[in-house]
């Protein structure tokens, strides 16, 4: 399995920052939740760790997460879904995961219905860029 297979990956030229409120922002706009939004560099710099920065932002559709939920409980392993943005190399990446993995752990939900959460995941993160 290649890191494409799991992940989706863009680069962008926004700042950090920008990114960050550009993917909250994205995620409004496709109508998802924002949960909760963890700074990975903050938490590990107060244990006296460094790191460059790093933000997890945790998102869920209720309609996709309620449709899952019913088909397999154990599918709440994967929620909520999580976009990263991170800074590596003097570059700023957006990444998600690839839903459609879903579906090949969870025999319940079909492939399209992963895709379908993918295609929203894809645009949240293209609309960022």
């Amino acid at each position: 399995m290649k890191i494409e297979d799991f992940a989706y990956i863009i680069k962008t030229e926004k700042s950090f920052d920008e990114a960050v409120v550009s993917v909250l922002k994205s995620v409004e706009q496709k109508g998802w939740s924002i949960f909760q939004i963890y700074d990975i560099k903050e938490r590990l710099a107060a244990k006296g760790f460094e790191q460059k920065p790093l933000k997890i932002i945790e998102i869920c559709s209720g309609k996709h997460a309620n449709l899952f939920l019913n088909k397999n409980k154990l599918t709440s392993l994967c929620m909520p879904c999580k976009i990263n943005v991170l800074e590596e190399d003097g570059k700023v990446k957006i990444i998600g995961i690839n839903p459609i993995i879903i579906s090949q752990f969870f025999p319940e939900v079909s492939k399209k219905e992963a895709e379908e959460v993918e295609k929203d995941i894809r645009e949240i993160i293209d609309n960022a860029k």
